[in-house]
């Protein structure tokens, strides 16, 4: 039986009030400080970087603390990047991905600052894809969050649109002068989401198999809300190790529940999928979790790596 282990729901509540109200203190001091008169936003990597894109547009200059390429987990704070963080009008975060991020946005002094973990709910996720912990298992990795909180809510396009509607919020607290265009670029952003969740509902309703193998388990979210089984390699941090029992436990999953595929990802070493993938006679195929866009991406942007992802997922389960 599954257990998910959310966070309460009065805590949430104000947790989402107080990501929306972050910005308000000093709402009209810095909006628009930038040179060019647009609101400076330092976002922590790419997911958040797409939203304060999508909702900002002409309004804002967006930067990022994670260029393309780099492995988001990995990620350290350069002193020049640290002075620009702290230059910022609004810094949008997702507090428990990044460490080196969390700590030097607490040591920023800020004012306008954004968590997007405190926007929709977090949820644990385990290594096999079901929401436990697997507490005392070997090479089941949470390195995430509180209490081992899987991060990786953009991958669900219904909790991403939950904290699209909260950074859409925050912009017009912090740039009030524009706050019709932020509302009316998240109602089209909010649309455009709405869109590809149908899209993935409808892909993935009748499948042959509803099991997936993937490097990371960056996919929980993703798999329960389309009623999948995300088989992760490795835990949520992309970098941990699996034992060879577990490598054991995934060449079994995958002949019970007739896995074809193991993805892998662009971001990191794809080596543990290959190995697996000859040891069990598997195809291997790219399932990004959109941490980063680089030239290898298949898309340009957040919905086209989407859909790519849907295909890809289609292929692997067989969709009828």
């Amino acid at each position: 039986m599954n257990v998910r282990r959310l966070i309460p729901a009065a805590a949430l509540a104000g947790a989402v009030a107080l990501g929306a109200t972050a910005l308000t203190a000093c709402s009209g001091a810095s909006a628009g400080g930038g040179k060019d008169g647009k609101l400076d936003v330092m976002s922590s990597f790419y997911p958040m970087q797409f939203l304060a894109e999508q909702i900002g547009k002409d309004h804002v200059k967006v930067d990022t603390l994670t260029k393309p390429g780099v492995e988001p987990h990995d990620l350290e704070i350069t002193p020049k990047q640290t002075g620009q963080l702290g230059e910022a009008d609004v810094v949008l975060y997702l507090k428990g991905l990044q460490p080196a991020v969390d700590k030097a946005v607490a040591q920023s002094g800020v004012k306008h600052v954004v968590d997007a973990a405190k926007l929709t709910e977090l949820e644990v996720h385990g290594s096999s894809g079901h929401d436990h912990t697997h507490e005392g298992e070997e090479g089941h990795d949470h390195a995430h969050g509180e209490a081992g909180e899987d991060p990786h809510v953009w991958l669900d396009p219904v909790k991403y649109a939950e904290v699209a509607k909260g950074v859409g919020a925050a912009l017009e607290k912090a740039d009030p002068d524009h706050a019709a265009d932020y509302r009316k670029n998240t109602d089209e952003l909010l649309g455009k989401l709405t869109a590809l969740d149908t899209e993935f509902k409808d892909g993935l309703r009748n499948t042959a198999s509803k099991t997936f193998i993937t490097t990371h388990s960056a996919f929980g979210y993703l798999a329960e809300r389309y009623g999948l089984d995300q088989e992760g390699i490795s835990g949520v941090d992309p970098e941990s190790e699996p034992s060879p029992a577990r490598m054991k436990e995934l060449q079994a999953v995958a002949k019970k529940d007739n896995v074809s595929t193991v993805f892998f990802e662009t971001l990191a070493s794809d080596k543990t999928a290959k190995t697996l993938a000859t040891d069990t006679g598997l195809k291997t195929d790219v399932l990004d979790p959109l941490e980063g866009i680089t030239d290898k991406s298949q898309g340009a942007d957040y919905f086209e790596v989407m859909r790519s992802n849907l295909k890809n997922l289609q292929k692997a389960l067989g969709s009828k």
